[in-house]
Formats: structure tokens, C-alpha cells, sequence
């Protein structure tokens, strides 16, 4: 396979510094507004868990609802917008949606048509492309010759380290394929994502990379696999097109609800901001993208190539090679992981049990807040996949209509873990 440029050292054609604004069918206010009203519900963050639950009451109760998001768009992180080059771009990092749920299936495709996509991702080590998640492929590329899956599992089982309760994200991958193949594709991949190495880290982390002894070299595993035809942001579009749903841009939480009547508050954002950190800040962490399109039809050999060693970005993504794109010109993301301070985005929840042991204290407070539902992955501080807010949003919904408006999210993780 030839081999291309080194990342780091390609000249940039075009930088794509600023997000567009949505053309969107619904009632939206892009420029701040006045915000004295009265709505049922006042609704946090424009992302999957806000705009599920806007939808829902909307549509389902008809009560009406007021979105207020901080950023100049609506899809919260799943946001995506054609660039200069026409090539539709995930602007805040690849957004691979996935699910083995046939009712979040049926309940998205209300608003989209679907690209079935099977994701494949690269890893670049040792001066090449690597087959990744590890697999029988990968095995046959580090013996340098043909194999089957009986002779990589005796492999394997010489290489792992016995250990029967993995109590980490290092402990897990060791006792799986043992030192050297952790080594070349999680160790540092992990400690740049976390800026902490693997052994302090919840066992979840590089527990949801699959290990295979087969061919199979897809990223994920789920039943249904795909993104939305049009884009994520056309999707949330249709979503929250409803005339009891206003949504209000470039709008921060606390001046609205300071001057915005409602009946119930559902807050989707970072759980500590929203008790002012009054037990400290619960640390993130976050990360920049570098784009940059290029004058060629694609830059690399697959979507997503991971960058565990060499590099100080963790990956380079093209995402045309998902959404299948005919176009003359690529753009590429670098993403580089970076300490959250601010003006900068909290992405990712710390797995860890110094976090875990702060946001219990948050939790145990939120709890007691009458009238308030704290939905999605940051005021849960925990790392759900798409579909899983979609299903933690409409199992609140629920619990909405129902009348009890409180859901316990250990027992809603218990029930809906995979």
C-alpha cells in the first residue's frame, strides 16, 4: 500500500476556522432575545437528550418547550455542516452512530433516511498501516505471513497475562493480548486521550475495543450501523420543527432562567456548572480539531487512522470515506486531546475513581432537586454512546409522562448496558 505524506508535515491548501450557521425549518433565534415568557418546560443544550425530550413533550404531550443553547448551532456535538470544499464534515470529532436498539431505530428514522456504513478505522505504528481493532489480519501483518484464528488464539495465549478480574483499562488489554501488542496500539494512545496512563483508568476505556480472532475488521460490532443520509444536522432539524418548540441560540442557562416562567427544568450540560462547582470542578477533558481540505479525492487509505506513538494528535479522520461523498477535494480532521480550562469544550468525562468519587457527591444533590432532570452524558458525567442518550432521553420522557419525572440512572444503566 503506498504510503503517504507524513501527516504532520503536509501543506495546508485551506483552514477551516469557523462553524456555519444551520438554515434550519424551525422556530430559532440565532441572536439573543428577549426572554421574558412563559413554556412548561425549559430545556439545557441542544443535543440528542435535549432535543429527544423536546420532541417528545412537544409532539406527545403538547406542552411547549424552550431550548436554550450556549454555542451558534443546534445537534450539540453530533453538529455537522458542509465546509468550503462542499464536504460535509463532523465538526466536534466522527460521530459513528451504532446501536443494537430496533426501538432508537425506529424512533431517529422519523426524522432521517440512513447510509448503512461499516467503519473502518487504521492504525498507523512502526512506520505503517496496521489493521485495527486488532484482529486475525492484524496478527498476519506482525508474523509477516498467513495464519488462522487457531493458530492466533495459541498465540495469544501464550501472550496474555492471567488475570481473572481486569481491574483497569491496562489490566484488560494485557489480559487479553498481552504487553506487545498493547504497547503498540493502546499504551500511549490512551495516556495522550487521558493524559493519564492506562492502569488508572476504568476498565470500560479500552474495554470497548474489541479483540478478534477472525477477519472481522469492523470498529464496532452493533447490529445497526450507519449515519444519518442528510447529516446529523438535518436530522435534529426535523426533530425540534414543531411550533410548541422554540429553540434560542448563543443563550447561557442562567439568564434564562432567571427570566423564563416554566414548570420543569431539564438540564443536559456539565452537573458541576449547574451547582457552580460547589464541590470543585469535576475534571474533563477536551480537545481541537485541525482541519484542513486537500485538492485530492481522498488523503488516506480508511475514515479514521489512530495515531498511537509518533504523533502528538491521537487520530486523523476523513470522514467522506462514510458518507460517500463524490467530490474532487478531501478534508481531513486532526484531533488532538487537550486539558479542559475555559473556553474550552468538556468532552469527555474522566473514568476514574477519584471522578467517580466527586460526581457522587454532585449526584447525591441532584437528587434532591424538585422539579429537574439531569439527562445525557455530561450532567451524568458518564461516557454514553449516541444511542444510549437517545434511550436515556426517551426513558425519561417516560417517566415525564408518567408523572414521576425522576429516573434512577444506576438502575436506568443497569437495565440498558450492553
Amino acid at each position: 500500500m503506498p504510503q503517504p505524506t507524513p501527516p504532520d508535515r503536509l501543506e495546508t491548501s485551506q483552514q477551516l476556522n469557523s462553524l456555519s450557521t444551520p438554515q434550519p425549518l424551525l422556530n430559532l433565534f440565532s441572536t439573543p432575545q428577549p426572554l421574558l415568557s412563559s413554556f412548561d418546560f425549559l430545556i439545557v443544550g441542544a443535543g440528542f437528550a435535549g432535543s429527544v425530550l423536546a420532541e417528545r413533550i412537544a409532539t406527545q404531550l403538547g406542552q411547549t418547550c424552550l431550548i436554550v443553547e450556549k454555542r451558534n448551532h443546534i445537534g450539540g456535538n453530533a453538529y455537522d455542516h458542509y465546509d468550503a470544499a462542499g464536504v460535509l464534515v463532523h465538526d466536534y470529532g466522527p460521530h459513528y452512530f451504532r446501536t443494537n436498539s430496533q426501538r432508537i431505530v425506529e424512533y431517529l428514522s422519523q426524522f432521517t433516511e440512513w447510509r448503512s456504513v461499516e467503519y473502518k478505522i487504521l492504525s498507523w505504528t512502526d512506520g505503517k498501516f496496521w489493521q485495527f481493532p486488532i484482529n486475525l489480519n492484524t496478527f498476519e501483518q506482525l508474523i509477516g505471513r498467513a495464519s488462522t484464528s487457531a493458530e492466533m488464539e495459541a498465540q495469544l495465549a501464550e501472550w496474555r497475562v492471567q488475570i481473572d478480574n481486569p481491574k483497569n483499562s491496562e489490566e484488560v488489554i494485557v489480559s487479553q493480548v498481552g504487553w506487545k501488542l498493547y504497547e503498540m496500539f493502546f499504551k500511549n494512545y490512551t495516556r495522550k486521550q487521558w493524559q493519564r496512563d492506562a492502569k488508572d483508568l476504568d476498565a470500560s476505556v479500552c474495554g470497548r475495543i474489541p479483540i478478534r480472532t477472525n477477519r472481522d475488521d469492523r470498529y464496532l460490532s452493533e447490529s445497526f450501523q450507519a449515519l444519518p443520509k442528510d447529516g446529523y444536522t438535518k436530522m435534529f432539524e426535523k426533530m425540534l420543527a414543531h411550533p410548541k418548540i422554540e429553540v434560542r441560540l448563543n443563550t447561557d442557562f442562567r439568564e434564562a432562567r432567571s427570566q423564563v416562567r416554566f414548570d420543569h427544568l431539564i438540564f443536559t450540560g456539565p452537573i458541576d456548572e449547574y451547582f457552580d462547582h460547589c464541590f470543585g470542578p469535576l475534571p474533563y477533558r477536551s480537545l481541537r480539531f485541525e482541519p484542513e481540505t486537500i485538492a485530492q479525492e481522498f488523503f488516506q487509505p480508511a475514515m479514521q487512522v489512530n495515531y498511537p506513538n509518533d504523533h502528538d494528535f491521537t487520530r486523523i479522520v476523513e470522514i467522506k470515506h462514510a458518507t460517500g461523498q463524490k467530490l474532487p477535494a478531501t478534508t481531513i480532521v486532526r484531533e488532538y486531546p487537550q486539558n479542559f480550562g475555559p473556553g474550552r469544550e468538556p468532552y469527555y468525562p474522566i473514568p476514574a475513581p477519584d471522578a467517580k468519587a466527586l460526581y457522587s457527591k454532585y449526584a447525591e444533590r441532584a437528587v434532591s432537586e424538585k422539579n429537574v432532570s439531569f439527562v445525557g452524558r455530561l450532567a451524568t458525567y458518564r461516557y454514553y454512546n449516541m444511542d444510549q442518550v437517545v434511550g436515556m432521553a426517551l426513558a425519561e420522557f417516560e417517566q415525564i409522562q408518567s408523572g414521576k419525572r425522576k429516573v434512577e440512572w444506576s438502575e436506568w444503566d443497569e437495565r440498558h448496558r450492553r
